[in-house]
């Protein structure tokens, strides 16, 4: 008897404590207090209630202010529009890359064909994650990095890495030579369907037996020519949605006025080393700004990469001033970089503006947003969404930011005319990464990509892909 009561006497008190975390009638008329009904509040939850949030938070003051004059500026010739998909990281890169030829070749409005590369992309991704799978094998299926793979087992956004590697491998050919398609520009489902089949041949992969007498030399290879099979479905599936990419084709040269240059055959290679011919993988170096660890350190993300035998994503973390300074510098020499933010912050994307003032939420809602950014990013309210072509910015007399320009990929209807332009102050706030030319920073800070990288894991929330 004296155990039953001692055990009653537990679950009371269990469900006691369980009740202090809960929200009790008492504890519930107490939270009703935060709002008061007055006219003022019934006033503000009709307006609040009926319209867009940001449409009630613009400060008229803050608005009325903007000019769009630039003390510096690359010149750039035409929008691209990634429309529904997460390509903006290969937009970027090819827009940086773009600027370059078209001032050295005095060309008219030119692209290069980003639905060449993304095929590769998606490919080259596919042979990542199955590769993984087969490296992981010994792994536990509730391994957190099991886990992590076959939550990301495909997706369509990406970094500069990824920029970097596929090109170098597989080159570039210009829009008119693969262009896009329905499913390039709306990747959801391709993508859905993708990552269903990957992660079925992830799951066939992780259960293939050795057989009795086959060595581990040959159960290796039997995982290896089952991939090759695999990622055989893969290339046909991306060539009914994409096209199949070009291995030679013939290409007439523009100039501004419209007049032909020349007309040669290429292939995807020799017309990269022909128009653009850097080496993307060692002349650029990516910088962070992310105040949540130490500074002038070298990361590097494991997995963060778009090709297995690739780089993985290298940067130098820097106070945001270094990085201004090196952005200022490369825009001073006309030259554009791959620049990647938190872009839905503050942003006034009928207007193209960027601006931490822009939209009053504090004074709206009776309350204060207090969090800096290195709370917001260890909290997650804050990371790199989308990367966009830093062209411009507008100096001061005495040399100091006071706004910047981006190029956006949205199409030309978006924004300022298809660009975007951020105060200093939203650019401190929401700006996370920069790749630049090694040029454009000191020797000192280059000294740091001879160090050991601290390695951090790939589900890190920092590290999401652009979109």
């Amino acid at each position: 008897m004296k155990r039953l009561v001692i055990i009653l006497g537990a679950i009371t008190l269990s469900i006691s404590l369980f009740a202090q975390g809960g929200i009790s009638e008492n504890m519930l008329q107490e939270i009703k207090k935060g709002y008061r009904n007055t006219p003022e509040e019934k006033a503000l939850r009709n307006a609040i209630s009926a319209n867009d949030i940001n449409k009630l938070a613009v400060n008229s003051e803050v608005k009325a202010t903007y000019d769009f004059h630039f003390s510096h500026e690359v010149k750039s010739k035409g929008i691209t529009d990634q429309h529904s998909s997460g390509r903006c990281w290969l937009f970027t890169g090819l827009n940086v890359l773009r600027a370059k030829m078209i001032e050295q070749y005095n060309l008219g409005p030119f692209e290069f064909s980003q639905n060449y590369n993304f095929f590769w992309d998606q490919l080259e991704k596919s042979n990542l994650f199955l590769q993984g799978i087969i490296d992981t094998r010994h792994l536990a299926m509730d391994d957190r990095k099991v886990d992590w793979l076959f939550k990301h087992a495909l997706s369509d956004g990406g970094q500069f890495t990824g920029v970097s590697d596929l090109i170098m491998k597989y080159g570039v050919v210009p829009s008119t030579v693969m262009p896009e398609t329905y499913a390039s520009n709306n990747t959801s489902r391709m993508s859905m369907l993708l990552n269903i089949k990957l992660k079925e041949f992830g799951l066939e992969l992780r259960e293939m037996k050795k057989e009795k007498r086959q060595s581990d030399k040959d159960f290796a290879a039997a995982l290896e020519n089952r991939k090759v099979e695999m990622l055989s479905f893969i290339y046909r599936f991306l060539v009914l949605n994409l096209g199949e990419p070009p291995t030679e084709f013939t290409w007439t040269m523009y100039d501004a006025s419209g007049e032909p240059v020349s007309t040669k055959q290429y292939t995807p290679l020799s017309f990269y080393q022909e128009y653009i011919g850097t080496d993307l993988q060692n002349n650029y170096v990516m910088l962070m700004n992310d105040p949540s660890r130490e500074y002038y350190k070298v990361y590097e993300i494991e997995y963060d990469r778009h090709v297995y035998d690739g780089a993985n994503w290298l940067y130098i973390n820097l106070p945001i001033e270094e990085i201004a300074k090196a952005a200022i510098a490369s825009i001073k020499d006309n030259t554009m970089m791959y620049f990647s933010c938190d872009v839905g912050k503050f942003l006034d994307s009928k207007n193209g503006v960027l601006d931490v003032n822009y939209y009053d939420y504090g004074s709206l809602m009776g309350t204060e947003f207090k969090m800096d950014k290195r709370e917001r990013i260890i909290t997650g309210a804050s990371g790199s969404s989308h990367a966009m072509t830093l062209m411009a910015v507008d100096l001061d007399e005495n040399s100091n930011p006071k706004k910047w320009k981006v190029e956006n990929s949205w199409g030309a209807a978006s924004g300022h005319k298809g660009h975007l332009i951020m105060t200093n102050e939203w650019f401190n706030e929401y700006m996370f990464r920069l790749v630049v030319e090694k040029k454009y920073i000191s020797p000192q800070l280059l000294e740091l990509l001879e160090t050991e990288p601290i390695v951090l894991p790939p589900w890190d929330p920092m590290f999401a892909d652009e979109l």
